[in-house]
């Protein structure tokens, strides 16, 4: 296996803190799409949807915000920036209310192909993150990815193949990238870091033999706040309670009083 590749999709787990498009999911009656271009041998690209640009100048790498659309079938046509032709990419795309979407345009120029990936930016759990892998390197090989000593994160992905979104306890782990389907350790991967409410897609981009060189491209595409349960603050909860306990003793002072100017009276 080529050590490059390994040494960089580790990196890209390392590095889960990285900088991104922070998103919801679509609201109800619109879809969103977004467009990743992993083409490693291909131009900077427009991307036209039904006729006009819709994202224009993405260049290799490059990972666009999501466009909100209506809920409908687009016809999609990638062409090299400011012309209408050659059209690399040509392709109807259906998309359901409620969805965000990401096509990622892989493979080399030559066969150049969209992938559709259905997203899902829900907030995870309390206290979890959720991660996804996809693989996008047309001559890279499998592997899978693991706690260290433990179990598999993701699992023989190879060339176009999407690691599922995967729920993990936010904090810090030691990490491993093995041979696909084996237990040899190709790199110990340690002190990864995952915050709480985030979700994450790390790209596996470039060539493994070739120019440009294999990388990964990580995006945080999402990010929920976690937010503690309301407590009432020290201070007020104090006052409160002196509060309570002025009213409480001026009743019970109010009252000594008038039991003593009664006993006066019948005295």
């Amino acid at each position: 296996m080529n050590r490059t590749f390994v040494t960089l999709v580790a990196l890209a787990l390392v590095a889960l803190g990285f900088t991104g498009h922070q998103v919801a999911q679509a609201a109800d009656g619109d879809a969103r799409v977004r467009v990743v271009h992993a083409s490693p041998d291909a131009p900077a690209v427009d991307v036209l949807v039904d006729g006009g640009v819709a994202f224009s100048n993405a260049a290799f790498k490059g990972i666009t915000d999501y466009a909100t659309l209506k809920a409908q079938t687009y016809n999609v046509k990638v062409v090299p920036t400011g012309a209408t032709e050659p059209v690399v990419i040509e392709a109807d795309l259906p998309l359901a209310s409620g969805k965000d979407y990401t096509v990622v345009a892989l493979g080399k120029l030559a066969d150049i192909e969209p992938l559709v990936l259905v997203d899902n930016n829900a907030t995870p759990a309390a206290g979890k993150a959720h991660v996804r892998f996809v693989h996008a390197s047309p001559d890279a090989p499998a592997v899978d990815v693991a706690v260290a000593g433990g179990p598999v994160i993701f699992s023989d992905i190879a060339f176009k193949g999407t690691g599922a979104y995967t729920p993990v306890d936010a904090g810090s782990y030691d990490l491993e990238v093995r041979l696909a389907g084996t237990d040899t350790v190709a790199l110990a991967v340690p002190g990864v870091r995952l915050d709480a409410g985030n979700v994450y897609t790390v790209f596996a981009m470039g060539l493994a033999s070739g120019e440009p060189s294999l990388m990964a491209v990580p995006s945080l595409d999402a990010a929920h706040a976690m937010t503690a349960p309301a407590m009432l603050p020290k201070t007020g909860a104090a006052d409160n309670a002196l509060l309570l306990l002025a009213v409480v003793g001026a009743m019970m002072v109010t009252a000594g009083i008038a039991r003593q100017r009664a006993v006066a009276v019948r005295a």
